[in-house]
C-alpha cells in the first residue's frame, strides 16, 4: 500500500519497516531538542509528518516493544486511533511507566505505525440480542 507523506519538518524522516515482514512502520521523534519524561508524567512527541490514509482505513499508533519493555516509555492511550480525514501532524503522547526519567532524543524511534481496516457502522437498536453460548460471560468466565 502506498501512503502519501508529507513533511511538515525538513529534518522529519519517513516510517520505517524494521524487517521485510514488520507489521508496523517505525516512527521517529522530530525534535529540535532532547525531551526528558519524568516518572509517571507524558510528552507529547512529534513526528513531523503528516499521512494521508486511505478512506475505509485507520492508522493505528502501538508501543514500540524494546522501547516500553527496557525503558518503560509506551503511548499513553494504549493505542492512537487516527482517522482517515486527519491531515495533521502524527504526534504520540509518550508516557514513562518506568521509575526513572527517561529521555527521547531527536531521531529515537518512538512507536510503530499500522493501517487497518475499519467500517462505517450503523447501530440499529433492538429490544434483544440473538442467544449465543457465552451470553453476557465476561471478565474471565470464559477460563483463566
Amino acid at each position: 500500500m502506498l501512503l502519501p507523506v508529507q513533511k511538515l519538518r525538513p529534518e522529519a524522516r519517513l516510517p520505517t519497516q524494521g524487517s521485510a515482514r514488520a507489521a508496523g512502520c517505525d516512527l521517529y521523534a522530530c525534535l529540535d531538542a532532547p525531551v526528558t519524561v519524568a516518572p509517571g508524567e507524558t510528552a507529547l512527541i512529534g513526528t513531523g509528518l503528516a499521512i494521508a490514509v486511505p478512506e475505509g482505513c485507520f492508522a493505528a499508533i502501538f508501543a514500540r516493544s524494546g522501547l516500553a519493555t527496557k525503558r518503560g516509555l509506551r503511548p499513553a492511550n494504549c493505542v492512537g486511533v487516527i482517522d482517515s480525514d486527519y491531515r495533521g501532524e502524527y504526534r504520540v503522547p509518550l508516557h514513562n511507566d518506568s521509575a526513572a526519567p527517561q529521555t527521547v532524543a531527536p531521531g529515537d524511534r518512538i512507536a510503530q505505525l499500522i493501517v487497518l481496516p475499519c467500517f462505517s457502522l450503523e447501530f440499529e437498536l433492538r429490544e434483544a440480542l440473538d442467544e449465543t453460548e457465552r451470553g453476557a460471560g465476561g471478565f474471565g468466565s470464559t477460563g483463566a
